[in-house]
């Protein structure tokens, strides 16, 4: 059973849950006014939403690992209502991403790797296994 075969949605809540547990992974004071890019108007209405944006973040890592913070940026990234004007795309914002990935490093469950030119963060077998357990009890549950 892996992160493939639940409801990726699910699994990110869960996940998230579970990611307030762990002492290394705190929200910053500064989080409750930030907004998570230059397209949003207002700062996120949940409250814990740094855990949920960091569970997610360990998804999109060990989905598509190795990846690095400007492509994250892109994958969160949305458009901007620009009012009668088109709207423009723009990326998330790479404070946010940053220190979520710093946070999920010091924990334990993504680590740095080079590959030739090619540098990013991979998931490591300890993070590999937070998702799985996460993913097999989501299973259990939805298969009672």
């Amino acid at each position: 059973m892996s992160v493939y075969d639940v409801n990726a949605n699910e699994l990110v809540e869960k996940a998230a849950e579970e990611l307030k547990k762990v002492s290394e992974i705190k929200a910053p004071v500064w989080a409750a006014y930030a907004k998570t890019g230059v397209n949003k108007e207002r700062p996120p209405l949940k409250n814990d939403w740094w855990y949920m944006r960091a569970a997610a973040l360990l998804r999109s890592i060990y989905v598509l690992g190795p990846i690095g913070v400007n492509k994250l940026r892109v994958k969160y990234g949305s458009k901007k209502n620009m009012g009668h004007a088109p709207d423009r795309v723009y990326k998330s914002s790479g404070n946010i991403i940053r220190k979520c990935m710093q946070q999920l490093e010091k924990a334990g469950f993504i680590s740095e790797i080079k590959v030739g030119i090619h540098k990013g963060r991979k998931i490591t077998p300890k993070g590999k296994s937070f998702l799985d357990k996460i993913a097999k009890q989501l299973e259990k549950k939805s298969a009672q």
